[in-house]
């Protein structure tokens, strides 16, 4: 499905607008009709950006959601949302996300957003780049829920919310999405001290129903929370189970660690598209145009052009939208002078 050689992609969180993050602290003074007619303004804020960027693949930028993946919980129903933080003050870190309590049995009924979301994008997005989705797979989503004695540990939490997940792939489908991100970063950030080959079932038993009818993707990183990492910075562990995955395209994290373990892009491709993240998003450094050619010439050293996608580390909403904004031009402008380079542009 893929045609673009060296395609320019995103994960898909994007930073939300200032005016947004003022506004979603004062809603009570917003009816319905004024805040769906904020959510449509951000997202095509969103989509403006990306699209001026020049990217061959875009997202909604999450604009409608709390993080990429803690506004689903709100659709489940059998859990008892957390109120307030475990702990407010001190060094931002991923331990100021709480857990929310499994109260019932585990369901969701009304799907989890994403459908709506992709639906919003594909009514105001122009004509031209690919739109892709972005779900949380069910591993990562079980991570904010605390086991009781329907469910006594997270495997039998990502059991549960598997077939929620699944269901919400194939509305996506019904609806038109020709590209998907299955969101699973805890299984990177994990993999190292978790069975690989279970995870592998497990992703592979989300995506079965919708395998062949849509671009399905992955992302794997070592989380960006407040842009800070929380799991063991190395891809080797994920290897060589994860090239199992049922995934047209698997994207990992480079830029952040120095392009280390370059040579698991070649593994990757071996299986499927590459997608390398190569603008790092816990920087403020914006690289140029040069550095991305250069980076771009290191990945062909062990993929070809057809295989390798090029994309941020990870979602951008940790990221000022200034600098996002401006790491995306320079990743799309770096890209394609790679591309003319080697004559497909």
């Amino acid at each position: 499905m893929k045609t673009t050689p060296l395609r320019t992609s995103v994960i898909g969180s994007y930073p939300f607008p200032g005016w947004l993050e003022f506004s979603v602290a004062h809603l009570d003074q917003f009816g319905s009709a004024d805040r769906a007619e904020m959510q449509e303004d951000a997202v095509i804020a969103a989509i403006h950006d990306q699209v001026a960027a020049g990217l061959d693949v875009i997202t909604d930028g999450e604009q409608t959601r709390f993080d990429f993946n803690l506004s689903f919980y709100g659709y489940i129903q059998g859990i008892e949302l957390e109120s307030a933080s475990p702990r407010r003050f001190g060094p931002p870190a991923h331990d100021q996300r709480g857990k929310h309590q499994v109260i019932g049995e585990l369901a969701a009924p009304r799907g989890l957003g994403a459908v709506e979301e992709f639906n919003r994008l594909k009514k105001l997005a122009p004509t031209g780049p690919t739109l892709k989705a972005s779900v949380p797979g069910p591993y990562t989503l079980s991570g904010r829920l605390l086991p009781n004695e329907q469910y006594p540990d997270r495997w039998a939490l990502t059991e549960a919310l598997l077939p929620m997940v699944r269901k919400e792939l194939e509305d996506l489908v019904a609806a038109g999405c020709r590209e998907i991100n299955v969101d699973e970063p805890s299984m990177s950030c994990y993999a190292y001290r978790e069975d690989t080959k279970r995870f592998v079932d497990i992703f592979n038993r989300t995506v079965e129903t919708v395998a062949g009818k849509t671009r399905l993707c992955t992302h794997l990183c070592f989380g960006n929370f407040e842009a800070r990492a929380v799991g063991y910075r190395r891809v080797a562990p994920m290897f060589p189970a994860f090239l199992d995955f049922k995934a047209d395209e698997m994207h990992v994290e480079m830029a952040s660690r120095e392009f280390a373990e370059t040579e698991r892009i070649a593994q990757i491709a071996s299986r499927m598209d590459a997608a390398v993240g190569i603008v790092d998003v816990k920087s403020y450094y914006i690289e140029t145009p040069r550095d991305i050619a250069d980076r771009v010439k290191l990945c062909l050293q062990h993929a070809p052009a057809e295989r390798l996608v090029f994309a941020p580390d990870c979602g951008l909403s940790q990221t000022a939208r200034w600098a996002a904004k401006q790491k995306l031009n320079n990743m799309v402008a770096g890209v394609t002078q790679a591309r003319k380079a080697l004559g497909f542009a």
